[in-house]
């Protein structure tokens, strides 16, 4: 009856141990990270290439990126870039992941 506020999630949320290990297993695999450049540099995933989530050309920049890839996507707690997988899943790409609970989640 109220189909209209469904709005389908294009992205899946996956542990820390999962999103591991779906990394390992990709090739070409994008690791993006949606905090802030003095975040990353506290610490990152390995390989992480940064996009601000905040910055005022987060879109632009999302924009550029080939949508035939897999993106892994995390900030700090799993809010910022579960905003940043419903946006890309929203322009067109496919195959998105989200790190459920961000690096505060993250062992490695």
């Amino acid at each position: 009856m109220f189909d209209f506020l469904k709005t389908k999630k294009n992205y899946e949320n996956v542990n820390a141990s999962s999103f591991k290990q779906l990394i390992d297993e990709t090739p070409n695999a994008v690791v993006l990270d949606v905090r802030t450049a003095a975040e990353m540099r506290s610490g990152a995933i390995k390989g992480a290439i940064n996009i601000d989530l905040m910055g005022a050309d987060f879109q632009q920049k999302i924009a550029k990126l080939d949508k035939s890839k897999t993106y892994f996507v995390y900030c700090r707690s799993g809010n910022r870039s579960g905003q940043a997988c419903k946006m890309m899943g929203n322009s067109g790409f496919e195959h998105v992941y989200n790190l459920s609970g961000g690096m505060m989640s993250w062992p490695y």
